[in-house]
């Protein structure tokens, strides 16, 4: 397998949005795209709540219009979707990203709204095991995605049921409606079946990944942010997860959607295979560790531990409702409250904090 190309730029608050332009060049985003294509933008929204690390940043929101626009790229639009825990629009308002999409007149569709996205059948041309398990009949993907490019806009970040999340499950929300909670038991598997029907369905695949703030420990919510002042961009989605998760400590084959992904040929998880350009970050190795929550420990029981064979009763029945509340007022309402001011605050007076409240205010609007 050639060696894919993922491009590393070391940025602060006040080059930031030209450190985007220069990693996406690094990573050849002029030729990654169809010119003649509508390009989506698939924010990533894992927490409704602002919390540093967890979610899209709004730089990296607004670098990635100016590149794309920079490179011809203009025919833009915003698809955002929920999961039983997320609200998005409540997530685009709370983590500033509103302003970047008014500023530059780019439209927003809810891929949970009939009336703007219509869902369609599709069957895939590779296998897809895990995706033929949890929907037998058939299952529906976005028609407005197919002939698309589209650009992924993950954070670097730990996941408690895939060790990292970045690239390639971003796709996990945008791409699957109904019964998505299904497919947790094989979720590693699931998320390298999507990465396939997008190397499908899309006429081009990029990533930008943020690193500004990377998430330490139980993600994609309850985590410790730390600054790294890092920005990943890559054609290759394999590839920017496997060096994230290098650059985070962990061995990226031994993670296993990014060792089904590589082994399947759909992308490039071994790092010696994977040519750095930029600044040099082939050293870096943050040593963060996943952990546990108390959602997440209740989680490993019900999708991997003894209560698996459970699943039917809790999830095909009313009963999920109550799981879904847990988690819900356990982020919400108790985790968020007892760790986030402190984190909060000393976010608030970093650099990344000042620019977040000064240039992207809570009014709605870019400040300058």
């Amino acid at each position: 397998m050639s060696k894919s190309i993922v491009a590393a730029v070391r940025t602060r608050p006040d080059t930031v949005l030209s450190d985007i332009g220069r990693v996406m060049e690094l990573a050849n985003i002029k030729e990654s795209f169809d010119p003649g294509s509508q390009t989506i933008l698939k924010d990533n929204i894992s927490w409704h709540l602002f919390f540093p690390a967890a979610n899209t940043t709004p730089w990296q929101l607004e670098g990635s219009i100016l590149s794309l626009k920079e490179n011809g790229f203009n025919d833009l639009l915003a698809v955002h979707n929920r999961t039983v825990v997320t609200r998005a629009k409540k997530g685009g308002h709370e983590n500033r990203l509103d302003p970047v999409y008014k500023k530059y007149d780019i439209p927003e569709v809810y891929n949970f709204n009939p009336e703007e996205i219509t869902w369609v059948t599709y069957k895939p041309k590779g296998k897809t095991p895990a995706l033929n398990h949890v929907y037998p009949d058939g299952f529906k993907i976005p028609e407005q995605f197919i002939g698309t490019n589209i650009i992924h806009l993950p954070t670097v970040k730990c996941h408690i049921y895939t060790t990292t999340t970045g690239a390639i499950k971003n796709a996990f929300g945008g791409l699957l409606n109904t019964r998505r909670h299904y497919t947790h038991s094989y979720i590693h598997r699931t998320i390298v079946d999507l990465l396939m029907v997008q190397k499908e369905i899309h006429s081009g695949l990029f990533a930008l990944m943020d690193g500004t703030y990377a998430g330490n420990g139980p993600g994609p919510r309850t985590m410790h942010p730390v600054q790294k002042n890092i920005m990943l961009a890559s054609s290759d989605q394999v590839a920017i997860d496997a060096v994230a998760a290098k650059m985070m400590g962990f061995n990226p084959l031994d993670i296993e959607y990014i060792r089904l992904a590589h082994e399947e040929k759909l992308g490039v998880g071994d790092p010696r295979d994977i040519e750095l350009v930029g600044d040099d970050v082939s050293n870096e190795n943050w040593n963060f560790r996943v952990g546990d929550n108390f959602a997440s420990l209740v989680g490993d029981q019900l999708w991997f531990g003894p209560l698996k064979k459970l699943q039917k009763l809790f999830f095909h029945t009313p009963l999920v409702n109550v799981f879904v509340m847990g988690s819900f007022i356990f982020h919400d309402y108790i985790w968020y409250p007892l760790n986030s001011p402190k984190i909060l605050k000393e976010y608030r007076n970093s650099t990344w904090g000042k620019m977040f409240d000064s240039r992207y205010g809570s009014k709605g609007e870019i400040n300058h």
